[in-house]
């Protein structure tokens, strides 16, 4: 999990979902406790002994390193919600662009329906980093793969950090070809028929 967790943080900065040290990674060991990265530091120097590993209240049990500043956000998803396994929050250039915006991110191909659950929310505004912004955004992520956080960034969670890492791929590119659908005219929705039968394949994939 150690090597997942910093695998995929590396991946997260060289396909563009964040920049510089923004953004974070955590996964959920066998033991319960939770590996993430650690706060401020490069993600191109980041090695495994950087990572830092807390319990879910958030204590520090291994790592020489402080642990994101995010880990609120990160820990009220994990104890919220046992079927999630990792939790990736990103600053995305086009889901960031909804979430400034205050917009979800509709549900209009059908994998978004399969992979991530529906429409991505916008979860309401709360300070970066406190407490009340982890409360607000896991009661999001219950039924759902991402919520947006207003004027901040994306969320996204699966049954491990690969998993998250897709979604969070999945969503940004799909808020891409929203956007640029836009620009063409109106977008026309999924039936809903079709969006009925692709939503239990969501709760299947995240209860494995």
């Amino acid at each position: 999990m150690k090597e997942a967790v910093l695998r995929t943080a590396k991946e997260m900065v060289r396909s563009g979902l964040v920049e510089g040290t923004a953004g974070n990674v955590s996964g959920r060991l066998p033991d319960g406790n939770v590996v993430m990265t650690p706060s401020t530091l490069a993600y191109e120097e980041m090695q495994l002994d950087d990572l830092v590993v807390v319990d879910l209240d958030g204590q520090v049990l291994e790592g020489e390193r402080a642990p994101t500043t995010e880990k609120a956000l990160h820990l009220a998803c994990l104890r919220a919600h046992e079927d999630i396994g990792g939790v990736i929050h990103s600053h995305a250039l086009y889901a960031t662009m909804f979430a400034v915006t205050r917009q979800p991110i509709p549900c209009v191909l059908e994998e978004f329906e399969v992979f991530v659950g529906g429409d991505v929310p916008v979860a309401g505004y709360e300070l970066t980093g406190s407490d009340e912004l982890g409360d607000e955004v896991a009661r999001w992520v219950a039924d759902r793969g991402a919520v947006l956080m207003a004027n901040h960034g994306l969320l996204t969670v699966g049954t491990d950090v690969g998993n998250a890492l897709k979604v969070a791929h999945l969503v940004e590119r799909t808020a891409q070809i929203v956007w640029g659908a836009r620009q063409i005219g109106e977008i026309v929705p999924l039936p809903a028929s079709t969006r009925e039968r692709f939503a239990p394949i969501y709760k299947l994939l995240r209860s494995r």
